[in-house]
C-alpha cells in the first residue's frame, strides 16, 4: 500500500476517458435538473399559498405564470407572444420601472 493516490483516469484509453466524462457530465445536469424542478416547486408552492400583499406582488406572480404560458407557445404564434410582452411592458409602466 502506498500514500500516493493513483489517478485511474490516466490509466485508460482515450475512449474509454470519453465515455466517463460523457456520464459525468451527464450526471451533473441530471443533478442540476432535479434540484431546478425542487426549486420550482418550492416557488410554485410559496405563490400559490402566500397571498399578494400589493398589486407589485401579485404582478409578480402573473409574470412567473405568463412566463410559463409563453414558453409552452409555438415558434409560430406571433401574436400571443406579443400579448404577453405588451402585457411585461404595462407591468413595467405602472410599476414605474421605465
Amino acid at each position: 500500500m502506498t500514500d500516493h493516490t493513483v489517478d485511474l483516469d490516466k490509466h485508460r484509453g482515450m475512449a474509454a476517458q470519453k465515455a466517463t466524462d460523457l456520464r459525468r457530465a451527464l450526471a451533473e445536469v441530471e443533478s442540476n435538473v432535479r434540484q431546478l424542478r425542487e426549486r420550482e416547486a418550492d416557488l410554485e408552492n410559496r405563490l400559490m399559498t402566500v397571498p399578494a400583499a400589493s398589486w407589485p406582488e401579485a404582478a409578480v406572480k402573473a409574470r412567473y405564470l405568463l412566463n410559463l404560458y409563453a414558453a409552452s407557445l409555438p415558434v409560430e404564434d406571433t401574436r400571443h407572444r406579443a400579448l404577453v410582452t405588451a402585457l411585461f411592458d404595462d407591468f413595467a409602466r405602472l410599476n414605474g420601472e421605465s
